[in-house]
């Protein structure tokens, strides 16, 4: 990670100590994505084992490095206090936590034909989820690509947010330097939050109460 600065380096040590002093057991912690540069489960269960000794139950999304990710059900099998999405969604109390791991949007350089597939099958993915949680009035969604493009225009991924009455919406995938505009904050009734370590200093933020 020390591409992206000199502030990634131990990191996993700043994270660590950051979380211990604000996260109990009783607590639920959101991951959205980029857990393991790992290329395949094998590798990356030295990650996952890492976080399930953290406390607090966490709920997790694929981001774009996690090759490890294969075979959900076996994934919900491997951990009591580890929970991860694709294509159903969690709960907190009576919050449905839903969520998939999105992709670049229209209107971001670069986005072809490749990209409009995936896209699409993502926001497939995010609407299943979001069916799943039906009967519930609050939701979180989770995502690992910010929900817009580089210019913050909507989305089919924000159409849906709207659509279903999101609460919050947490995401990753940027790092800094964060010289750029951040969807952060109330829009239309949403609050999004950025939520990259590097961005919040490798501190857990509390989403809710």
């Amino acid at each position: 990670m020390g591409i992206f600065g000199d502030n990634w380096v131990d990191h996993m040590e700043k994270l660590e100590k950051n979380w211990i002093e604000v996260i109990s057991k009783e607590d639920t912690v959101l991951i959205c994505g980029d857990l393991s540069w790992s290329m395949n489960m094998n590798e990356g269960l030295k990650e996952l084992e890492w976080v399930d000794n953290l406390p607090g139950k966490k709920i997790l999304i694929r981001g774009n490095h996690d090759y490890w990710w294969h075979g959900i059900n076996k994934l919900n099998s491997l951990f009591s206090d580890m929970m991860f999405i694709q294509n159903n969604y969690f709960t907190y109390e009576d919050v449905a936590i839903c969520g998939t791991r999105g992709w670049l949007c229209p209107g971001e350089d670069g986005f072809d034909s490749k990209n409009e597939k995936i896209y699409l099958r993502e926001l497939n993915r995010l609407e299943l989820s979001l069916k799943a949680s039906e009967g519930f009035n609050r939701r979180i969604v989770m995502l690992h690509y910010p929900p817009g493009n580089d210019k913050n225009e909507d989305s089919g991924f924000i159409k849906l947010i709207k659509k279903y009455s999101a609460e919050k919406v947490v995401y990753g995938h940027l790092h800094g330097p964060f010289n750029y505009k951040i969807l952060e904050g109330l829009k239309d009734g949403t609050e999004y939050n950025l939520t990259s370590c590097d961005y919040l200093d490798f501190k857990p933020i509390k989403l809710l109460d």
